[in-house]
């Protein structure tokens, strides 16, 4: 497959409004849940588009209360970048996995017994 890097590079734009930086992330959302099979397909992952989907939306949640224009252009920035490597293919499996690498990570352990079973022991040193 042929790499056209400018096919999905955008303009930076700064927001002057909080209308126009709430229509520019709604079409980043889209642009995400409509290549989420795509995405499974390029990087052949043993998830469903699903999940990835799931995945877009609660990144798009965790960002919903965004009340400053300079923050809202600098994520919705990060995010059309994140969108362009993806879909050009310019990373690989384990990238795209590291999304979701948090919900696999197991607990961090708490008492002292956890953490010297564990071999952590960086609150000794």
């Amino acid at each position: 497959m042929t790499t056209i890097p400018s096919r999905l590079a955008h303009v930076t734009k700064s927001s002057t409004s909080f209308a126009e930086a709430h229509a520019r992330a709604r079409t980043l959302y889209r642009d995400f849940y409509r290549s989420a099979p795509s995405i499974c397909a390029l990087y052949s992952l043993n998830i469903p588009p699903s999940q990835i989907r799931a995945k877009i939306r609660q990144e798009f949640e965790k960002n919903r209360n965004l009340d400053d224009l300079n923050v809202i252009d600098l994520v919705l920035f990060k995010g059309r970048q994140e969108y362009q490597e993806t879909m050009n293919a310019w990373k690989q499996e384990t990238h795209i996995m590291r999304w979701f690498a948090l919900e696999e990570a197991p607990p961090r352990p708490q008492t002292f017994l956890e953490k010297f079973y564990a071999g952590r022991d960086e609150d000794q040193v």
